[in-house]
């Protein structure tokens, strides 16, 4: 199975923007890890059209909170539609079990003992402020954890979270993972 996994950053906050519709906000800079080629590639805005060719060649595309947040706001930008292509949703599949929503640094810390770089305001205030390089490297931190938490999980069938001072271990349902069928395709060309 080959897949990408993937995050975005943004220009911009809900609240800069009036509402709670990610497709309301400003992409800044995305980054993709690509299973089939081994690579990473992180990219500003302008170079977003970069990405399409990595996601498209996916079998899944993988994210924390992607299919809520991600995959809607790079829609925008796409010519075609991400949401034709598999997806798996990290934080979904982590709520399904638990019950809740989860941060993606508490459970890469308890899990994995990695923790993310920054947080996304701390992105936003980057960007403003210029300091693109920065951005870039927040972004594509946060696709190595998570690159490293869905191949745990893929393996492990669970997590791990601090919960109340303890470590619990949260199962997690990976059986539709796997896709059934070879259903590579480019999105973007007209038909």
């Amino acid at each position: 199975m080959r897949y990408v996994v993937f995050d975005l950053e943004t220009q911009n906050t809900f609240h800069d923007v009036s509402s709670n519709d990610p497709v309301a906000l400003d992409v800044s800079v995305g980054s993709a890890y690509d299973s089939g080629t081994d690579t990473y590639t992180t990219v500003t805005i302008d170079e977003i059209n970069t990405l399409w060719p990595i996601l498209e060649q996916a079998d899944v595309l993988v994210g924390y909170n992607s299919n809520h947040f991600d995959i809607p706001l790079l829609n925008k930008y796409y010519p075609g539609d991400l949401r034709q292509i598999k997806s798996i949703d990290l934080m979904a599949a982590i709520q399904a079990s638990l019950g809740r929503r989860v941060r993606l640094d508490d459970v890469a810390q308890a899990t994995l003992g990695i923790r993310k770089s920054a947080n996304g305001l701390a992105a936003i205030k980057w960007w403003r402020e210029g300091d693109v390089e920065s951005v870039k490297k927040y972004c594509a931190q946060d696709v190595k954890v998570t690159k490293k938490l869905f191949e745990y999980m893929r393996e492990n069938k669970k997590v791990l979270l601090k919960d109340g001072g303890k470590k619990r271990e949260i199962p997690i349902d990976t059986s539709s993972w796997e896709p059934h069928e070879d259903h590579s395709m480019t999105f973007s060309l007209p038909f």
